[in-house]
């Protein structure tokens, strides 16, 4: 199986990778995680809380970065182990870029995973969902987290003066909103998910 995706991020190539890094924000974020735990260099232990259908399972993994190149790209190895529930590894590469225009950066990724055991049984349309669902839950968590932390990626501009036209109307407000969402974490979620799986 295999994933891809690209997220739009509000914050600097450094601040996203910081914080992709960071075990307490990826706890905070990826729904049912109560442990990202550094047990090396580049190498952490993680546990987490999966329901799919009317299978639960607890997952214990780990998670390895390979070629790093910071704050560009790395691939991060995974396995892990839900018992008699199943168990899944696989990679995922992870780039970041400066945006071809604007602010922020831009956030690439692919997850290859093989997955097998009792919750690999479970419906893909029912597994599609319940990953759909993390994955917003995700995101939704991480872009709080990096309101909470980085609000000046988030301020709007502050407006200016619009030009009035001869009859004295306002020029149309072409301001784009500015909105974030993290992909990292995608990449660690989508992990995760895909050991669910």
């Amino acid at each position: 199986m295999e994933m891809q995706g690209t997220r739009h991020l509000a914050v600097t190539q450094q601040q996203a990778w910081d914080a992709l890094n960071d075990p307490e924000v990826l706890k905070a974020c990826i729904p049912g995680c109560d442990k990202v735990e550094p047990t090396g260099e580049n190498q952490y232990a993680i546990g987490m809380g999966v329901k799919v259908g009317p299978v639960s399972a607890r997952f214990n993994g780990k998670i390895q970065l390979q070629d790093v190149m910071a704050p560009n790209s790395y691939t991060l190895a995974f396995e892990g182990n839900g018992g008699a529930a199943g168990f899944g590894k696989g990679s995922a590469q992870v780039k970041l870029a400066p945006p071809a225009e604007g602010a922020g950066c831009e956030l690439a990724y692919t997850a290859q995973a093989q997955v097998g055991g009792r919750i690999a049984q479970v419906g893909q349309r029912l597994v599609d969902g319940v990953a759909r669902s993390m994955a917003d839950d995700f995101f939704r968590r991480f872009d709080e987290e990096m309101k909470r932390r980085y609000p000046e990626a988030y301020a709007e501009p502050a407006a200016t003066p619009l030009p009035v036209s001869p009859v004295g109307e306002a020029a149309s407000d072409r301001r784009m909103p500015m909105w974030v969402w993290i992909a990292f974490g995608a990449v660690v979620l989508v992990a995760l998910l895909l050991l669910a799986r």
